[in-house]
Order: structure tokens, then C-alpha cells, then sequence
């Protein structure tokens, strides 16, 4: 895997936790995160107030806003860099939380990390918001050219259709 691949991952759990207020233990994304990192998943799915705080710090970093509550994530959750080579690839690269933490911990300490990354200009991934009225969920837009508007293919279907129908509707 490609370590552009891995931030972006990253901010893809970032995304999920900040649009839904938890992550979804049985997708194959954190299933895989956790597991390959010995993190056991709250079980009651609860993160306390870490969904807010990261959902701030998308809000922030996609307004082009300061990134006050990446400093906050900081604060809270201090990574704690080292280098593994943990998955047998022969290569090292780097953690910013120890393999069985608490999940809350762990999941904050790489998520300040991987936020305070994009929000210094990592040109692996690029944040947005979706573009479909009354949506407002955030999304990872790692495509070619940068382009995406939606989170999904249902916002942008419905976008399309609401377009289509308000231009016939004036016919």
C-alpha cells in the first residue's frame, strides 16, 4: 500500500466518525485498522466527544479556516511518532500511536496526526463537503483531477435529478 493510500484511509475514518458519530465496527476499513493494530473497538461504539472534535477540524479544513480544533486534537490526544514495520512488507513507516492502546486514545492520537498533516498541506488527500442541498457530510477526494462535489452517488443522483426536473419544469 502506498503511504498516500494510508493517509487517505485515515481521513477516510476521520470522515466516517465526524458523519456518523461513530465507525462502523464490521466495515472492512475499520475492521482492518483495528485488528492489524490490536485496538478493540469500544463496545457500545461510543467515542465521547472526539466525532464533534473532529467533525470541527473537517469544517475548518475545508472552509479554509485555522485549524483550531486540529490544535485542539493536539492537546488532547499528543501522538506518539515511531517507526514499525509490523506489517512483514520489509519497510518502515510510521505510527503515531502504540499498537493496544485504548481505542478512544488511539484513534484520537492518529487522527490529530493525520489532520494536522492535511491541514499543513498534504497533497495526498483533499477534503469537501457535499454539494447536495440539505447533505453536508464530508468526504475524502482522492480522484484524478480533484473535482469530486458529492459524498456519494445517491447525493449526486439526486442532484441531478432535482437539476433535470427544475429545467423541464420551465419548458
Amino acid at each position: 500500500m502506498q503511504y498516500g493510500d494510508y493517509i487517505g484511509n485515515v481521513i477516510r475514518l476521520a470522515v466516517e466518525l465526524a458523519n456518523t458519530g461513530t465507525l462502523d465496527r464490521t466495515g472492512e476499513l475499520v475492521g482492518d485498522f483495528f485488528e492489524e493494530h490490536e485496538i478493540t473497538p469500544p463496545g457500545d461504539g461510543a467515542y465521547g466527544d472526539l466525532p464533534d472534535l473532529v467533525g470541527a477540524a473537517l469544517a475548518q479544513l475545508v472552509d479554509g479556516e485555522p485549524p483550531q480544533a486540529v490544535h485542539q486534537l493536539l492537546r488532547d490526544f499528543p501522538p506518539e511518532m515511531h517507526l514499525t514495520d509490523h506489517d512483514g512488507l520489509g519497510g518502515w513507516h510510521i505510527h503515531f500511536s502504540r499498537n493496544g492502546t485504548e481505542a478512544r486514545r488511539w484513534l484520537g492520537q492518529l487522527l490529530a496526526a493525520e489532520l494536522a498533516r492535511v491541514a499543513a498541506g498534504d497533497p495526498a488527500v483533499t477534503l469537501g463537503r457535499c454539494g447536495a442541498a440539505g447533505c453536508g457530510n464530508y468526504f475524502v477526494d482522492q480522484s484524478r483531477n480533484r473535482t469530486r462535489r458529492f459524498c456519494s452517488n445517491a447525493c449526486a443522483s439526486r442532484t441531478t435529478v432535482a437539476a433535470y426536473r427544475a429545467r423541464t419544469a420551465k419548458e
